[in-house]
């Protein structure tokens, strides 16, 4: 759509490429010959839901389908992209670098495509939480619109989990009577909430957390290489995530996963003075995203105590420290249980310091004194 260079960008890791910019997608090969196969059968469908946890490259196969449709053109679409055997499928949906369509999409001003994402508040001027069924209609004059030479055009839906009520019944008036040679291509990070007629409308592609190799390649191409040895941890802390791992490695999360590991004292107490050390640095002014990752990093280790105890072994030692912590309180399933109730602790806690602007500080100090204490149940269930 001509209007998309003015939109905000809730898709974007600030200070990374976006989606649309991001030329090779790693680890998520099935998904991609999946779609490939379906075009080469003539089995293109409207609507497709792309699936999987945030920040694994949903959105980049999504720009991905939508070069390779709207450069194909018109007519027989099989014979050119994948040249004299139609039913040969290519291992990926690269475009070369040269691609006038690639050109235009990542400079926002391809007719042929059109993105649906969260706008911003007219009075505010900040995002909305949820995509309106104004969004919606705009996308509606878009597929109003007919294509002078009868060649397939795009929409991408990002995130479709974001949409209300009316924008989602509006969508699936969409895939109900979808128009000719358009893909829907949808975005979700949590498909269950979607209307299940949504999600029976569409054919889905489902993409994985990446490994160590694959998250590594992605952020080396992000523009954010791995230190050497970090790249296990990093993808372990980041669920296979790459917008989460270019978060963590831009504030220097592995570090900073560390120095949680050995507050805990090795399973014996929280150290007390690497915990008002932590507690100063989270309450520095400017310091917010240290804080926020201080909690998704709190609510990470105690989750994979939690997970370790029920599994009932020691598991990778992705740090130093980690291993032995928890051999000391992560064993059993009684130990499992009190790290699983401490979660949600943690998760509440965290959330209530956020809504009612709690010193940061202090909030750390808290949530840490409370996780001595489940340390002493652990121990007395080992």
């Amino acid at each position: 759509m001509s209007d998309a260079a003015d939109l905000p960008e809730p898709d974007r890791v600030p200070g990374h490429p976006h989606p649309r910019e991001t030329r090779r997608l790693f680890g998520q090969g099935a998904a991609e010959t999946s779609f490939l196969n379906a075009w080469v059968e003539d089995r293109l469908h409207h609507g497709w839901l792309l699936r999987g946890p945030r920040g694994i490259g949903k959105a980049t196969l999504a720009y991905r389908i939508a070069r390779a449709l709207i450069a194909e053109g018109p007519g027989e679409a099989e014979a050119r992209l994948f040249g004299q055997d139609s039913r040969h499928v290519p291992e990926t949906l690269d475009m070369p670098d040269n691609c006038p369509v690639a050109t235009r999409i990542r400079a926002q001003s391809e007719p042929r495509l059109a993105v649906l994402r969260r706008g911003t508040n007219e009075k505010t001027g900040r995002l909305r939480t949820q995509i309106s069924v104004d969004d919606v209609r705009g996308i509606r004059r878009f597929l109003g619109l007919t294509a002078a030479d009868g060649g397939w055009r795009a929409v991408i839906l990002d995130a479709a989990d974001e949409m209300n009520a009316a924008a989602a019944n509006a969508i699936l008036k969409m895939l109900e009577e979808p128009p000719a040679r358009t893909a829907l291509l949808l975005v979700s990070h949590a498909p269950s909430g979607l209307l299940p007629t949504i999600r029976s409308r569409c054919r889905s592609l489902d993409l994985h957390p990446l490994g160590p190799a694959d998250l590594a390649a992605a952020l080396v191409q992000a523009g954010a290489p791995v230190a050497e040895g970090d790249a296990g941890a990093l993808a372990l802390l980041a669920g296979g995530s790459v917008g989460e791992a270019l978060r963590l490695s831009a504030g220097g999360g592995v570090a900073l996963y560390g120095r949680l590991v050995a507050l805990m004292g090795g399973g014996r107490r929280v150290d007390r003075a690497a915990l008002m050390a932590l507690a100063e640095d989270a309450g520095k002014r400017g310091a917010e995203t240290v804080y926020e990752m201080i909690g998704r990093l709190t609510l990470t280790l105690v989750g994979r105590l939690a997970r370790q105890a029920a599994l009932g072994g020691t598991g990778p030692d992705i740090l130093p420290g980690e291993a032995a912590l928890m051999a000391s309180v992560a064993r059993t399933p009684v130990q499992a249980a009190h790290w699983a109730e401490a979660a949600g602790r943690v998760a509440l806690s965290i959330g209530h310091a956020r809504a009612v602007n709690l010193d940061p500080g202090q909030a750390i100090i808290d949530t840490f004194l409370d996780l001595d204490a489940t340390l002493a149940k652990a121990r007395g269930a080992g």
